[in-house]
């Protein structure tokens, strides 16, 4: 407990994950809204960050303050920030189909980022509801023609209060299948994702905690980049796959209520 407390102290900015970890569903797990209030209290600040694209940052601001979490636009980011971000600064111009539902697309455009219909430069690929066969048989002809594959995060499935849905990655490896070709992901783990919150909040990484209930995204973004990973038993990941995962988290409480104490 001493270690955990000593970890708690170094920690200026806690990353939050959402599904699984704050909420699940339209339900807010027991003691999230008490760690985010000591949090604050305490002189911590709060980042809430999610890999899910199905919904504009606006739609995650409504929904954390619906459920007694008051938050703004600025307290909020996500996986399609991060590729907004990776697009304008490292490939500016560039035309780009998105596979997409249309409040990640509608995030693009606002952004300036040239969507196309016709051979484009890059094909991304985001958790997509409104995915048709067309559109899946085009990107894989495109990317065979020689466009760059990006994704928006990695995540195989999306949990949800009944069962997990497929999400981001289960579509890329659909792609992957039928053309042999592998996406760059960006959100949670990448270091794309370290650095944007390292920019956005002013703070070294070493001062930075990703915390949430996935092995191979929340904590894996902080320990394999410089900053600290922290699993929470609330969601995807079961004491089995914890004991059988090469990821080590710097610690490991049952659920964001249980970290208050130690702030």
């Amino acid at each position: 407990m001493d270690q955990k407390k000593a970890l708690m102290e170094r920690i200026r900015l806690f990353v939050l994950d959402l599904d699984g970890t704050v909420y699940l569903g339209d339900r807010l797990l027991p003691g999230a809204a008490d760690f985010i209030t000591t949090a604050k209290k305490k002189g911590r600040r709060v980042l809430f960050f999610t890999n899910n694209t199905s919904r504009s940052p606006m739609e995650y601001v409504e929904r954390l303050t619906r459920m007694g979490i008051p938050v703004t636009r600025g307290d909020i980011l996500t996986a399609g920030d991060v590729t907004v971000h990776h697009l304008k600064t490292c490939r500016p111009g560039k035309s780009v189909c998105l596979l997409g539902v249309p409040a990640l697309r509608q995030s693009f455009l606002e952004a300036g980022i040239p969507l196309t219909e016709a051979q484009p430069d890059l094909v991304v690929v985001g958790f997509d509801k409104t995915l048709t066969y067309e559109r899946l048989e085009r990107a894989c002809t495109y990317l065979r023609r020689g466009a760059e594959f990006l994704a928006t995060h990695p995540d195989i499935n999306c949990p949800t209060e009944a069962e997990p849905i497929p999400d981001c990655g289960a579509i890329c490896a659909a792609i992957t299948a039928s053309t042999g070709l592998t996406p760059h992901a960006l959100g949670k783990p990448a270091p794309e994702t370290v650095a944007l919150v390292e920019s956005f909040s002013g703070l070294p990484r070493e001062a930075i905690a990703f915390v949430g209930d996935r092995l191979y995204t929340d904590v894996a973004c902080g320990t394999k980049n410089g900053a600290i990973g922290i699993l929470v038993m609330t969601g995807e990941t079961t004491p089995e796959m914890l004991s059988e995962s090469s990821f080590t988290p710097d610690a490991v409480f049952p659920s964001l209520g249980a970290m208050a104490p130690l702030l």
